[in-house]
């Protein structure tokens, strides 16, 4: 489609310029131009896009060239038949005019563009129901955000990889958020169950690590039938994915559904958790719970609350467990073998891993 505006700007210029001008596409190829006899053809030139982006035009051959900006639909160069100084003014002022036409042709018809802009908050609401009609994207359907994270730079382009994975451009989007952030927007069912999420997000990890070599997390938003509330459920996936990050989940899906009391932890201000740990805790009693303490009280909650059980699984005695939790009474205050002193211990405990491993906010 791109290429279709291309030629037509270049049909509405007609005989007007004394220069040949015209598109190249990623493999030098002739892709649009004011003499129809050239397209098709493939100039045998040079192109090095980090040269042409330092210096801006390029010339090799007797061409002039230069990159034009929009790179989400391909790889584009403008050219003009000569290497003199009207050619170089002249494919200047062309590049000009096609990243415009770029830029319209993103705006009105590049689905994944439009997407984009919702899921990250860069439309307005009252634009998304015209832009949605304008190119037929169905909004009474479910959706869910799918965040996919790439735990270090690989040789394979996750985004790439994924768009090959999901080749149905009509029904998912594949976005790029960032080099180590994706984003899949994909339908659903009515019937899909958070297990069904959970599954599919765990395949595709499995696909990337095992097949490209790429090693990922990733994170499920929530289901939103409406166009307008992408923006919510990649929030979510983003919350879910941190909330997994701070908390020690050891699965490399977090669904936002299933968090759970770790979300309410996370979404509790600063103030007040600081307020409630002084208020549970000693002064500094918490931090002078070791690791083994640690371990011991999380397979004791495991077990809820079974002393019998959580000796069997740390293989300890009996006794030793209970002297034990009696050290963690004398530095808390806290006896965790009553219900209501394990929620109070189990919460402020979350409370405090969460001040110390909670992103920084600027």
């Amino acid at each position: 489609m791109v290429v279709q505006i291309f030629q037509k700007i270049f049909n509405q210029m007609g005989n007007s310029l004394l220069k040949v001008v015209g598109v190249l596409d990623s493999s030098h190829k002739v892709v649009a131009s004011t003499c129809l006899e050239e397209i098709g053809k493939e100039f045998s030139i040079s192109l090095d896009s980090k040269q042409m982006e330092a210096q801006g035009i390029y010339t090799d051959n007797n061409v002039s060239c230069k990159v034009l900006g929009n790179k989400q639909i391909g790889v584009w160069y403008a050219y003009c038949r000569g290497n003199d100084d009207i050619s170089k003014t002249c494919v200047s002022i062309l590049s000009s005019t096609l990243n415009e036409a770029i830029r319209y042709y993103t705006l009105k018809y590049d689905k994944c563009s439009f997407i984009r802009d919702i899921v990250i908050d860069n439309i307005l609401q009252s634009d998304i129901s015209l832009r949605q009609r304008e190119l037929k994207i169905s909004d009474d359907v479910l959706r869910i955000c799918i965040l996919v994270r790439s735990i270090k730079l690989d040789e394979y382009s996750l985004f790439e990889v994924l768009q090959n994975l999901f080749p149905d451009k009509e029904k998912d989007f594949v976005i790029k958020i960032n080099s180590s952030d994706v984003i899949i927007i994909k339908d659903i069912k009515e019937t899909t169950s958070n297990e069904d999420l959970g599954k599919l997000a765990a395949s595709l990890l499995s696909t990337l690590a095992n097949d490209y070599c790429i090693k990922c997390i990733a994170s499920v938003g929530s289901a939103v039938r409406h166009l307008k509330h992408l923006a919510k459920s990649y929030k979510n996936a983003q919350m879910a994915i941190e909330v997994r990050k701070i908390f020690g989940n050891k699965s490399n899906v977090a669904l936002y559904n299933q968090l759970g009391l770790p979300r309410l932890v996370y979404q509790l201000p600063e103030t007040l958790c600081r307020d409630f740990l002084n208020e549970v805790f000693k002064k500094s009693s918490v931090d002078s719970i070791d690791e083994e303490l640690v371990f011991t009280i999380n397979k004791f909650f495991e077990n809820s609350l079974n002393v019998s059980e959580t000796s069997r699984e740390l293989f300890v005695h009996r006794n030793t467990l209970v002297y034990r939790i009696e050290k963690i009474e004398k530095i808390t205050g806290l006896n965790i073998r009553k219900f209501e002193d394990a929620i109070i211990f189990k919460i402020a405990f979350m409370i405090n891993r969460y001040l110390k491993e909670r992103p920084v906010k600027y």
